[in-house]
Parts: C-alpha cells; structure tokens; sequence
C-alpha cells in the first residue's frame, strides 16, 4: 500500500510540505491533490512560512497519467473537471495564502509539477534540477497557472518556446532567465531552502502578505491604481505592533524581533 502522499512538519512558525509519492516522482493523483490541499490549509493557519518539496529524486513530474488512464474503448477523462477541481484551487491557494511560500525543486519539475512550482513566492532550485513543458506531447496547454506564469517571468519568447518545444530546462539557465530565484548545489538545497523558510517566519508576517497581494495585483492593475493599493497597504501596515518594532530596533540598533501582528 502507498505510503501518505503528502508529509506535513512545523517548527517554529515555519512548514514544510513535502509531496511524497517518490515511486512515480511525486506525480499528482486525486488522493494527492486532497491531502496536499488539506496541508496548505493547515499551514494557512498555524505557520507564518511555508517551504514545499519533493522526496526522493524529484519534485514533482506533473499529474499521473495512471490515475486517469483512457481504455481503449472508454470514454475521454474530462479535462476540465481535473482543472477545475484540483489544480485551479491548488495553484489559487498558494497564491493567495496570507505567508511567504517557498518551493525547493529537487530533480524534475514537469508540467503541472513545473506549474505548482512558479507558484511559490520564491522558488530555489537544486543544480541537477530542470523543468518542463510536455503538455505539447499530449495535444494540450500548459496547465496549474503555466500559461499565465511564464510568459511573465521569462517573456513572450521564451514562454512559447518552452510551451510549444517541451525542452527541458536547466535550473541554472531557469536562474539566468528570471523564472526562478536561485540555482544552489544539490547538497544545499534543502539547509538553504530551511534557512531562508526559517528567517522568512522570523519576520513581519503581515508585511509579507501584503507585499505579496501587491505584487500579485500590480499585473492588472494600472500605475494610478497600484499606487492607491501602495497608499492603503502602507497606512494598514504603519499601524501594526510589526512596524513599531521594526523602528525601535533600526533606532536602537538590534536586530528586530517581529511577532507577525
């Protein structure tokens, strides 16, 4: 019998979400998608960082074909449904959840599993990492948010190069390019991905948040009306115990000890 598909830590404020179907690489399965989105909402409530990755050899290869095999006589899966309930609401919850979001790719991040990824707030990635967009080699766009995150993080190129190719891209190039934060040595990945998930739960959780909604929205916003959002979140944060504690301690010369309130 499979082990849980998902594993669930906190220490200190900060999760780890590790996606543990490492037999098929992490892929996506029904079961998955459910106790993955139970371990966000969890996090959502009790951690103020989350770093999610994969064990064994890889992130994550994207859905698991097995789980929604065609027979040969049978009808099609319904797309859309799959979209619909599993992968809109997973990349929706990461995007939306009030902490900072880091994803530690170890080894392939594929299609969905690309995806889920860029989804993070920081992605790091291990040298021996790459990603991909094989959706073209089954007849379908890139899914989980791919259609919409690439083309802003490496342009409109490069994001169809990727989409209509599949080639496999290096985590160093994946750096060069702008599409992740970083690329580290395969033995730092994880002490680096803890330290910065670890610092990132130490800080100014509400400061975070909004930084995060911020950015988020500045895609459709117009320059007039990020700069009402700037002048909003500014007077909400200027009020926070957060604020006052980040002063006393730049006048005081220490280090500040933030409460995230």
């Amino acid at each position: 019998m499979e082990e849980h598909p998902i594993r669930y830590e906190l220490h200190d404020g900060a999760a780890l979400i590790t996606l543990n179907r490492p037999q098929r690489l992490n892929s996506f399965n029904a079961a998955m998608h459910e106790a993955l989105q139970a371990a966000i909402a969890r996090a959502a409530g009790e951690a103020r960082a989350l770093l999610i990755t994969g064990a064994g050899r890889g992130f994550c290869a994207g859905q698991d074909l097995s789980d929604r095999a065609v027979a040969a006589e049978g009808a099609a899966p319904d797309l859309a449904r799959s979209v619909e309930l599993f992968y809109k609401p997973l990349v929706l919850a990461l995007r939306n959840l009030p902490l900072p979001v880091v994803a530690a790719v170890n080894g392939v991040a594929a299609g969905a599993g690309a995806n889920f990824a860029l989804a993070a707030d920081i992605v790091l990635a291990a040298r021996s990492a790459f990603f991909m967009q094989p959706f073209c080699k089954l007849g379908l766009i890139p899914d989980t948010g791919g259609s919409y995150f690439l083309p802003r993080l490496v342009g409109h190129a490069r994001a169809l190069g990727l989409a209509l190719t599949g080639e496999k891209l290096s985590a160093e190039t994946a750096a060069q390019w702008g599409l992740i934060w970083k690329c580290v040595d395969d033995a730092d990945l994880l002490p680096a991905a803890r330290k910065l998930t670890a610092e990132l739960a130490a800080g100014p959780t509400l400061g975070y948040a909004c930084t995060k909604r911020a950015i988020n929205a500045s895609y459709y916003h117009t320059l007039a009306e990020q700069l009402n959002l700037e002048r909003d979140y500014m007077g909400e944060l200027g009020r926070t115990d957060d604020y006052r504690e980040g002063v006393a301690a730049f006048l005081d010369k220490r280090a500040p000890h933030f409460r995230g309130r």
